[in-house]
C-alpha cells in the first residue's frame, strides 16, 4: 500500500518520540487469559480479563477515551481513563494509532448505552504499526490488492476471514468423514520422475544431487494405486497438485485436491460416497439442502441426477457424437467439430474435441448436482472399460454450479491393457513421460478392482462459501507480476 512521504514522516517522527521516552514498541511480556469472544460470551460485570488485539477505532474525550479492539474471534469496546492509567500510560494511549496491537488488562462493565466494555487498568503496546490501515477495503478497484496483500484483507474484511475459517472446518470435516468410513490418510511424493495420473502440463524442477529433472505432481493417482497393490484397501490424501496451465476464476496453478481409492469398489460406489460426503458438508454448514452460489440457487437433495456423456452431449448440441464402430475415426469427429464451429487449429485430437464440445454445449447447463457418467474411452486411459460397450469407460464427473467438482472411475487393473492404452497416449502426446514403468510393474503384482475419486477442494470451498472466484478461497493465489 502506498502512503505519502508526509504521512510516513509524521508516523516515523511519532515512533521516534515514543522510543525517546524509553517505551518499547514491540513487547512480548503479555499473556492473554481470554479471547474477545470468550470475554463477551461469559460476560460478568467487574470480572478481570486480559485480551490482545488490534486497535480499530479510537475516540478521545479529554481525559478519557473509547476504542474498539479486534482479535481473531471478535471485537470489543475498551475504555481508558487518565485517573486510572496515570500520566505516562494515558499519554501513550493518546498516541496510539489505528492498527497498533495491544494487550489489555482490565475489568468488564456495561456503559450507559448498554455496550459491553473493558475498563483498561493496564495495557501494553505489543506491536506498533508503521503503515496506515486503509479506511475502506472493499470495491472492485481493490480486488487485486486484496490478493496481493492478503494480510490487509484479513484485517479489514471479516467476510474474507470467515471464508478461510470455514475452509479449515470443511477440510477437517472431510478428514473426519473419511476416517469414520475406514479410510487411512497417507502422503505421496510431490516431486515425481514421471508427471503421471492426469493429462496436464507439469512444472519442471531439477535435483542437483541426483542430476535429474523432476516434476511437481499433477496428481497423486499412480502412487496411491501402488498402495492398493501393497495391501491397503482404503486410502486418501488431501494433496497439493501443480499444473502449468492457465489462471482464471476457476483455475490456480497450485491447488488442493482430495484423492481417495477403495479396493473392491467401483465408480457407482464412488458416486454414493461422493453424494454422502458433500451432502454431509452441506448440512453441517447450512442445516438444509439449498445453497446460494452467485446468482444460482442449488438444490442438494438426493438422489442426484445421473446422465451419460454421449446422451447429454447429443441433447445439448443437437449432434450424435457417439459414432458407430469403424466410423469413429478422427475424421468423423472432426467433421462434427467443423459443423458446430469448434476450431480444429486449437482442438485437433479426438479427446480435445470431445472435451471442448462438452464444455461448450453441456457444462453451462449443469447447475444442480449432476453425475455425468460413461465417458468415451479415448478420454480416460486409466479407467476400466464398460463390459459390452468397449468405446466407453466406467467414469463419472460431478458438476455443480456449472463447475466440474469431482472425477472418478472404476480403476483399470489389467497391466496388459494399461500398457497398451498408455502407449497409445504416448503416440498422441509424443513423449515417453506417460509411461511409468514402476507403476506398470506394480500392476503386474496384482491390484484389486477399485474405485478412485478426486474432488477439487478449492472449488468445493468456493461452492460452500458462495465465493465466485477461486482466488477468494486460496489464501495466497498466484498472480501476474506487479507492473513497475
Amino acid at each position: 500500500m502506498e502512503i505519502t512521504s508526509e504521512v510516513l514522516k509524521e508516523r516515523l517522527d511519532k515512533i521516534k518520540e515514543i522510543k525517546s521516552k524509553g517505551i518499547s514498541l514491540y513487547q512480548d511480556q503479555f499473556q492473554p487469559t481470554d479471547s474477545i469472544q470468550s470475554a463477551l460470551e461469559s460476560f460478568q460485570e467487574n470480572k478481570r480479563v486480559k485480551v490482545c488485539g488490534r486497535l480499530m477505532t479510537k475516540r478521545m474525550h479529554g481525559k478519557s477515551g473509547f476504542a474498539d479492539l479486534k482479535d481473531e474471534t471478535g471485537k470489543i469496546q475498551i475504555y481508558a481513563k487518565h485517573d486510572v492509567l496515570g500520566d505516562k500510560d494515558f499519554e501513550l494511549f493518546e498516541w496510539l494509532d489505528l492498527g497498533d496491537i495491544l494487550g489489555i488488562d482490565g475489568t468488564l462493565f456495561i456503559t450507559q448505552k448498554g455496550e459491553k466494555t473493558i475498563k483498561v487498568e493496564h495495557f501494553s503496546l505489543l506491536a506498533k504499526i508503521v503503515q496506515i490501515l486503509p479506511e475502506k477495503w472493499h470495491g472492485l478497484r481493490d480486488v487485486e490488492a486484496r490478493y496481493r496483500q492478503r494480510y490487509l484483507d484479513l484485517i479489514m474484511n471479516d467476510e474474507a476471514r470467515d471464508v478461510f475459517r470455514k475452509r479449515s472446518q470443511i477440510v477437517q470435516w472431510i478428514r473426519s468423514f473419511l476416517d469414520q468410513h475406514g479410510f487411512m490418510e497417507v502422503e505421496t511424493p510431490m516431486m515425481q520422475p514421471i508427471p503421471g495420473g492426469a493429462r496436464a502440463r507439469p512444472f519442471i524442477t531439477h535435483h542437483e544431487s541426483l542430476h535429474t529433472d523432476l516434476y511437481l505432481r499433477v496428481a497423486p493417482e499412480l502412487y496411491l494405486k501402488r498402495l492398493l497393490v501393497g495391501g491397503f484397501t482404503k486410502v486418501y490424501e488431501v494433496n497439493r497438485n501443480f499444473r502449468n496451465e492457465g489462471i482464471s476464476t476457476k483455475h490456480n496453478p497450485e491447488f488442493t485436491m482430495l484423492e481417495l481409492y477403495q479396493a473392491y469398489a467401483n465408480y457407482e460406489i464412488m458416486m454414493d460416497l461422493t453424494e454422502e460426503l458433500i451432502g454431509t458438508l452441506v448440512k453441517k454448514l447450512y442445516k438444509n439442502e439449498t445453497v446460494l452460489f452467485g446468482d444460482l440457487e442449488i438444490n442438494f437433495s438426493r438422489p442426484w441426477k445421473r446422465v451419460s456423456f454421449y446422451e447429454i452431449l447429443k441433447e445439448k448440441s443437437g449432434q450424435d457424437w457417439r459414432l458407430p464402430a469403424g466410423q469413429a475415426g478422427k475424421g468423423s469427429v472432426k467433421e462434427l467439430a467443423r459443423k458446430v464451429g469448434i476450431p480444429l487449429d486449437q482442438y485437433s485430437e479426438e479427446v480435445d474435441i470431445l472435451n471442448e464440445a462438452f464444455d461448450r454445449f453441456v457444462q453451462p447447463h449443469l447447475v444442480h448436482p449432476t453425475f455425468v457418467i460413461d465417458y468415451p474411452a479415448v478420454t480416460t486411459p486409466l479407467a476400466k472399460r464398460k463390459t459390452g460397450e468397449e468405446d466407453l469407460v466406467s467414469r463419472f464427473e460431478l458438476f455443480i454450479g456449472r463447475m466440474e467438482l469431482a472425477n472418478a472411475f472404476s480403476e483399470l487393473n489389467d497391466p496388459f491393457e494399461q500398457r497398451e492404452r498408455l502407449m497409445k497416449q504416448k503416440e498422441v502426446i509424443g513423449t515417453e513421460k506417460v509411461l511409468d514403468e514402476n507403476f506398470l510393474n506394480a500392476l503386474e503384482y496384482g491390484m484389486p478392482p477399485a474405485g478412485g475419486l478426486g474432488i477439487g477442494v478449492d472449488r468445493l470451498v468456493m461452492l460452500l462459501t458462495n465465493s465466485t472466484s477461486i482466488r477468494d478461497v486460496i489464501l495466497f493465489p498466484q498472480l501476474k507480476p506487479e507492473s513497475r
